[in-house]
């Protein structure tokens, strides 16, 4: 999406450095040959790279209102449209040429798909909940959490709720196979069917995990490194493309600490903690958002009664939010970025959208702290956005 103006601008080009071996990372040497090659110009053709990525936040937005609105009434949704809008480290991420807004805000939109068709199943929820999956696969691939949480998440709800006829049950096991090779149909499509279905045995590796090795190195293209290559394991078809592979691979190297050092507090090492994301969560979310976090909470525990806080709903907010914050947390070869867990932001907007119905329900002490939190939220965050962006386009 970012290179799609540029496609269309007179940028030139030098792909001289470019080299393919598995590991390589020939961006950074592309990079600066970009910029020299533009002279000037590179700032525009950055910034109207940055303004395709746009879109996508008010995708974001407008799911959180559609979700919270449908869970807890129209007030809750304006509460969670008014949480992402002015959430500072969305309005930091979402102007930049990386995948996380955009993983973010399709994600959350896989999601809300997915439990539309929960609640209403149909062919036409179910192709449009794997049509959208495949869209948020293609965004980045932490979101291949999905292929086996979707799943999980089905036979908790069916289990949980009133027995439903066994033809029933049976068409909706159809249906979720449905989205299932859906999702992973558009996420092939979208590399263009390449390598798709390569034995397992056949990639070349770099990281510890996948070679088996215990030091990491570059391998030339005729090298072979597989720990499945000479195993029953190594024969199984993958069923994604080649790349798709590789660039887990390469991002699990770069999360083994392969010459980089993590910090926190002062300290510089050479491995990571596993509690930095909830340390930088608790530092780099404003505390009016922590205080209409535990408004939500005490409504949620002492209503659970109401329609509203139906545990079926929270379980398909908090799944996907707490595998993400488990999966990046046990990476603790490497710690940086809190853009690693942004896609877990809009799950909890929409929860705490419930915050709104201290206000609906008039109970005069929760529903002042509730409206002063959410003010103090959308007035003073934009500058910790601004200080925010500003650090993060210093830091590129």
């Amino acid at each position: 999406m970012a290179t799609l103006p540029v496609l269309f601008s007179d940028a030139k080009y030098d792909w001289s450095v470019f080299y393919e071996l598995p590991g390589a990372r020939p961006v950074f040497a592309l990079a600066p040959r970009f910029i020299k090659a533009n002279g000037e110009n590179s700032m525009w053709y950055f910034t109207i790279a940055r303004w395709a990525c746009i879109p996508l936040s008010l995708l974001g937005g407008w799911i959180c209102y559609l979700w919270a609105r449908d869970l807890y009434g129209y007030l809750a949704g304006i509460f969670s449209l008014t949480l992402w809008c002015f959430s500072p480290n969305i309005l930091a991420h979402v102007q930049f040429i990386t995948p996380d807004c955009g993983a973010t805000a399709l994600g959350i939109a896989a999601a809300y798909c997915f439990w539309k068709w929960l609640e209403n199943p149909s062919w036409k929820a179910a192709i449009l909940a794997g049509l959208v999956l495949g869209l948020a696969e293609l965004t980045k691939t932490t979101w291949i959490i999905l292929f086996a949480l979707w799943p999980f998440i089905w036979l908790v709800w069916n289990i949980s709720r009133k027995p439903v006829y066994l033809t029933s049950r049976k068409r909706q096991s159809m249906q979720l196979a449905c989205i299932i090779i859906l999702g992973l149909y558009f996420l092939n499509l979208g590399y263009g069917l390449e390598g798709s279905f390569t034995k397992l045995g056949k990639f070349q590796f770099v990281s510890k995990s996948f070679t088996g090795n215990k030091a990491h190195q570059l391998l030339t293209s005729e090298d072979q490194n597989n720990r499945f290559a000479d195993s029953w394991i190594g024969e199984i078809p993958v069923p994604f493309p080649r790349n798709y592979i590789l660039g887990i691979d390469v991002q699990k190297k770069d999360f083994e600490n392969f010459g980089r050092e993590s910090y926190l507090r002062g300290e510089f090492r050479e491995q990571g903690w596993w509690f930095y994301y909830l340390y930088a969560l608790s530092i780099k979310v404003p505390i009016g958002s922590w205080v209409i976090f535990c408004l939500a909470f005490l409504h949620a525990f002492y209503y659970r009664s109401l329609g509203s806080s139906r545990w079926q709903n929270g379980l398909m907010l908090a799944a996907p939010s707490l595998t993400i914050l488990i999966l990046v947390s046990s990476q603790t070869g490497f710690n940086h970025h809190l853009r690693y867990v942004l896609p877990i932001f809009p799950f909890a907007f929409i929860w705490m959208g419930q915050s709104a119905l201290w206000i609906v329900e008039k109970k005069k002490i929760a529903a002042f702290a509730i409206s002063v939190s959410i003010l103090e939220y959308s007035m003073g965050n934009h500058k910790q956005s601004m200080g925010l962006s500003t650090q993060l386009v210093l830091l590129q």
